[in-house]
């Protein structure tokens, strides 16, 4: 059966960061690159079992090797990201990265030949079809099943603002969708997506996952696609609601956030801190205010006493955790208000080349 183990949780700290990114042409336009880049060319060595597409032709994904401190990941980072373009460019590509690109068109581009993707479209139809995200995936490393659980519960209030931070996707098939992050809502259209529910221990998360599997609602722990997720294969949290990001300065501030979040809430859980256990409705809602109001969204605070803006939680979540690279992005222009303007100031065309890697 295709599931982990407790046993795969064995190490505090590592990190490991999945990008998925938009394979383009000259022009800037989604195109499918990926049967040439991933199968019918060997990558380079850093990429070699380390690059993959998901369900379109024109959407890639990268996977950095284990990065033992955070202190090593902006060097990994960046160098899987120019072997990337180099790569792409050597075949005729560009790689460009957003939550979801303003001009793919679903219903025009190529879905992938992969047997799993098939199974997918086949099982899940219309909303698989139109699923053209790309997002950021974190991986922070945690010694122990039932600690990386109770952390993966407590770390869901945090998730909206991650969201928030980096909403980089108002544009949808060519349409505004006057959200700052359409990806999120487009995503969560699937199933076994967005916010999950808080489980009580290793146990009871390992239970759910042979059961989705042994009931055939997914093929594998892999499609239990929440936007966190105790990883029982790599041992890890596993941390999802990023948009996609050109700039990789913001991927790492993402990446620093949540590598901070995992070893405070660990410290809290060897501490033995019980933890909010929140309602999935009430966080159901701030990923709402995320999705819809990005840079500009307020929240429920985490002790329920009343609503706290995004500007107030990354002053004070920066203070807490000694962090700084966030706040540089929420005194930045948000990604969705910058391919807004550049859009309405300079047209479709230089919008594609602005996310361009």
């Amino acid at each position: 059966m295709e599931t982990g183990s407790a046993e795969n949780f064995a190490r505090m700290g590592t990190l490991g960061i999945e990008e998925e990114f938009f394979v383009v042409d000259e022009s800037g336009r989604p195109t499918s690159g990926t049967d040439e880049l991933v199968y019918e060319n060997d990558p380079p060595a850093l990429l070699e079992d380390r690059l993959d597409h998901e369900l379109f032709k024109c959407v890639i994904e990268t996977q950095t090797p284990v990065i033992e401190s955070l202190s090593e990941a902006e060097d990994v980072l960046c160098e899987v990201r120019e072997t990337l373009v180099s790569y792409a460019a050597d075949h005729g590509y560009r790689i460009a990265a957003a939550g979801l690109h303003p001009g793919a068109k679903w219903r025009e581009l190529e879905h992938a030949e992969k047997p799993r993707y098939r199974s997918q479209l086949d099982r899940i139809q219309y909303p698989q079809h139109r699923n053209t995200t790309a997002g950021i995936h974190v991986h922070v490393g945690v010694d122990d099943a039932d600690k990386a659980v109770w952390i993966a519960n407590e770390i869901r209030w945090f998730l909206p603002i991650l969201l928030a931070l980096s909403a980089n996707s108002p544009y949808w098939n060519d349409f505004d969708t006057g959200l700052a992050s359409a990806r999120a809502k487009i995503f969560e259209t699937l199933p076994n997506t967005g916010m999950p529910t808080a489980f009580s221990d290793y146990s009871e998360f390992a239970a759910f996952e042979r059961l989705m599997v042994k009931q055939g609602s997914i093929n594998d722990r892999g499609e239990l696609w929440y936007d966190v997720r105790p990883h029982s294969d790599h041992g890890t949290v596993e941390v999802r609601a990023p948009d996609g990001q050109a700039d990789p300065e913001s991927v790492l501030a993402f990446v620093e956030y949540t590598h901070a979040l995992v070893m405070d809430l660990a410290e809290q859980y060897d501490g033995g801190a019980e933890g909010y256990g929140h309602r999935r409705e009430l966080l159901d809602e701030n990923k709402w205010r995320a999705m819809r109001y990005g840079h500009d969204a307020s929240f429920i605070d985490r002790d329920r006493s009343g609503s706290v803006s995004l500007d107030e939680v990354v002053i004070r979540e920066c203070r807490r955790l000694g962090i700084e690279g966030v706040r540089g992005i929420y005194d930045d222009e948000s990604g969705s208000e910058r391919q807004r303007r550049v859009r309405d100031e300079s047209g479709v065309e230089a919008l594609y080349d602005s996310l361009v890697l």
